[in-house]
């Protein structure tokens, strides 16, 4: 097999032990957080978000490399949105754990964000799967259309910031100042999901009226 081609196609299936190594951190780690100093809880949230820093990356390369080396294949053009699906599916609920787990002040409302965003999420690309799925029966260009690029290359810095935000604001001094700091980074994360969420109703638009006439002809196809 071509070096370069398995190399590509190594990168992108790396997304998937990269973001599972994020989660077994984050989960042991928040679990035992009352027996771990300051200094290893944060250098174990360095660590978990340097795996999940690294799963974005291999999805910003791994197409960049392909198409500049010239093994791009049918393999590839599968298995990029389906590592990203991996990715969603994994950090998503993660965090919504995560921020159950930590509590604290508006942990409630931050959790019910973290709850629309991941359900909406996971019902958005149902939906395009399964209008994709239609699309194919016809002949349709069923690649990812740019907006749906746009949100999945912002998805993985967001997911990142939330899960930095969960993991190290419990490490903060108590004290007026850093309790200012943990809420306005908390007031972040909430601007950044309901971003995320009209970015991901838009895209929902976008697919279906894009999709729409193929619905039409299965609709009408005896």
């Amino acid at each position: 097999m071509n070096a370069k081609r398995l190399f590509v196609n190594a990168l992108t299936f790396a997304r998937v032990p990269l973001i599972l190594i994020w989660a077994v951190i984050a989960v042991v780690t928040q679990t035992n957080v009352a027996h771990l100093t300051t200094g290893e809880a944060v250098t174990w949230a360095l660590v978990a978000g340097a795996a999940m820093f690294l799963a974005g990356i291999t999805d910003l390369f791994d197409g960049k490399l392909a198409r500049k080396w010239g093994v791009v294949s049918a393999l590839g053009k599968m298995a990029d949105p389906l590592m990203d699906k991996v990715f969603f599916i994994v950090a998503f609920p993660m965090l919504l754990w995560q921020s159950m787990a930590v509590g604290g002040e508006g942990a409630t409302w931050h959790s019910v964000s973290l709850l629309v965003f991941t359900i909406l999420y996971s019902l958005r690309d149902t939906w395009v799967t399964f209008l994709r799925s239609v699309g194919s029966m016809y002949g349709a260009d069923v690649a990812a259309m740019w907006i749906g690029k746009v949100r999945t290359a912002l998805s993985f810095p967001a997911a990142g910031w939330v899960y930095a935000y969960l993991a190290l604001s419990p490490q903060l001094p108590k004290t007026e100042g850093w309790l200012f700091l943990a809420s306005a980074w908390e007031t972040s994360c909430l601007f950044v999901e309901l971003f995320l969420i009209v970015l991901t109703l838009w895209t929902l638009v976008v697919y279906t009226k894009a999709y729409a006439p193929y619905l039409k002809k299965a609709l009408e196809r005896k």
